[in-house]
């Protein structure tokens, strides 16, 4: 069995930045006397990161590419997709650096905690949820789902406690000052995705608001 160093980096440099799980990482150590040992030496060493329990993905260090988060994002609790600032983020549209990947899901609402971040996961009913995803395209290396602008922002409005927005002028307040939103965003949004949103989901007068803003 050819145990070298440069054999080891070899083989997690060619998983990428997938996120892997165990099984997978077993498989690829299989000749070995420990496979549990070598994973566990990985962690230890800053060679892999574990994300979850049983699921990990390579150190850019050894994979020599950016992680992405909204990719980790997803395979950390699904089916699920990025969204609210964290795709508002994504797309341009705030200015501020979001710490907490935030996503919707059809499962019930989690939290994770591990080195890469903070990841939230915000329960939504079946119909509400499969309405304006997208899979985007990234680098031609590899694809995430996240919501469309006008989806991650009515998740934004039904998803955020305590909101109240009675008046449109209230709510180009809520996007100016509370979100820093860059409202020229607006002009190229799908009202069809927002009018869907009011059908099936939650805060209906809010979005309504919002489709008259547009």
């Amino acid at each position: 069995m050819y145990d070298s160093y440069e054999f080891i980096m070899e083989e997690l440099e060619q998983l990428g930045i997938i996120p892997v799980d165990y099984a997978v990482l077993r498989s690829l150590f299989s000749d070995y006397r420990s496979p549990r040992n070598k994973i566990a030496n990985l962690e230890q060493a800053g060679k892999i990161i574990r994300l979850k329990r049983g699921l990990y993905v390579v150190s850019p260090k050894i994979s020599k590419q950016l992680l992405s988060a909204e990719l980790i994002a997803n395979h950390i609790y699904g089916p699920s997709y990025v969204s609210m600032e964290s795709a508002l983020r994504y797309y341009g549209l705030i200015p501020e650096q979001v710490y907490t990947i935030r996503s919707m899901t059809i499962n019930r609402s989690r939290n994770f905690e591990n080195s890469i971040g903070h990841f939230e996961y915000i329960a939504a009913n079946d119909a509400y949820y499969s309405i304006g995803i997208k899979q985007q395209i990234a680098e031609n290396k590899y694809t995430f789902l996240i919501a469309t602008p006008e989806k991650a922002l009515c998740d934004m409005i039904i998803a955020t406690p305590q909101l109240r927005i009675q008046s449109e002028k209230a709510l180009v307040i809520y996007l100016r000052e509370d979100l820093r939103f860059d409202m020229s965003g607006l002009d190229n949004m799908d009202t069809d995705i927002i009018k869907e949103c009011i059908e099936v989901g939650k805060k209906k007068e809010v979005l309504k608001l919002l489709l008259k803003l547009i």
